[in-house]
């Protein structure tokens, strides 16, 4: 990847000269609205409902980029045209988009010359996760609270994530590999750290948290479309921490590895502790949307250099 370009500031560079100042509000204050998309087979999974979502966030945090959906999709367009050829065939490419107020004046020493908008990508880490669709991921509650609308609403993607850190730091403290699970003032579930909790009970199907309360995912609505074309019903509603250890199943959805399941919580068994008969169904059925195989590429490229 030598060779990658990324866009930065209205400009195409080359990907390892892309540099933003120490003294941007992105890196003074973690004031960036963002959002991740993923290829499969080079092509651009669900670029506009991303984009709809980046326009919300930006929205809310009052940020003017400069540039419309119209032209971020042009520019993630050749971004990944560029860039995708350079991989090995059959791999597939995560984009980043970022976007930031600009310099902080009290650091820049300056006036704000307006807001920072970068995109990248990069061969998606299928290492971190290509196991997992075999032996699924443990859960761990956090100590550490979703951050409530208060502070910032919950559909907006934002970078200020020391509760996510925090909350995955402690749960690998207690057991390596462990992701966390955020409750929140009440003691409900609302998320792990980057991924959305579906709890599924084969007497009522999937329950997922309403909205408002956590970050409308994308790889969430696709799970939730297919279980519809299945004829598994689906419905909103607040979901205790012993609910999830009582589940049959608990899947997990994120944009970079779509859909995985929870098999164990606070060191019991999901179930019968693997992934079950729904997350394959599931699985199966995004792999036809995506056109490809998404666990076995993902171990195909789980040692890539």
């Amino acid at each position: 990847m030598n060779d990658s370009i990324a866009y930065l500031n209205g400009r195409f560079v080359p990907a390892a000269s892309a540099a933003i100042s120490v003294a941007d509000a992105g890196f003074v204050l973690g004031a960036t609205v963002a959002e991740q998309v993923r290829t499969f087979a080079g092509r651009l999974f669900r670029l506009d409902e991303h984009l709809a979502r980046l326009e919300r966030g930006l929205a809310i945090v009052g940020v003017e980029p400069g540039i419309d959906r119209r032209r971020f999709a042009e520019i993630a367009g050749e971004l990944v045209a560029h860039n995708h050829p350079l991989l090995a065939q059959g791999d597939d490419l995560g984009l980043s988009i970022v976007v930031t107020p600009g310099p902080y004046p009290s650091f820049s020493g300056a006036p704000s010359a307006g807001p920072t908008v970068c995109l990248h990508s990069y061969p998606l880490p299928f290492g971190a996760w290509a196991q997992k669709y075999r032996t699924g991921q443990s859960l761990r509650i956090a100590s550490i609270e979703q951050v409530p609308n208060t502070c910032w609403p919950a559909d907006l993607k934002c970078r200020s994530r020391m509760h996510y850190y925090l909350a995955d730091r402690e749960a690998n403290r207690r057991e390596p590999g462990a992701r966390a699970v955020l409750l929140d003032r009440g003691g409900r579930v609302t998320e792990c750290a980057t991924a959305n909790i579906l709890v599924y009970r084969a007497s009522e199907g999937l329950a997922s948290a309403p909205p408002g309360t956590v970050l409308p995912g994308i790889s969430q609505a696709v799970v939730i479309g297919l279980a519809a074309e299945l004829g598994i019903p689906t419905h909103e509603r607040r979901v205790t921490p012993a609910e999830l250890a009582a589940a049959d199943e608990v899947l997990l959805t994120s944009t970079p590895w779509c859909l995985l399941a929870a098999t164990r919580v606070e060191g019991q068994p999901i179930g019968e502790g693997v992934p079950g008969p729904l997350f394959r169904r599931l699985l199966e059925a995004w792999n036809r949307v995506a056109g490809l195989d998404i666990a076995a590429q993902a171990e195909r490229f789980a040692a890539r250099a």
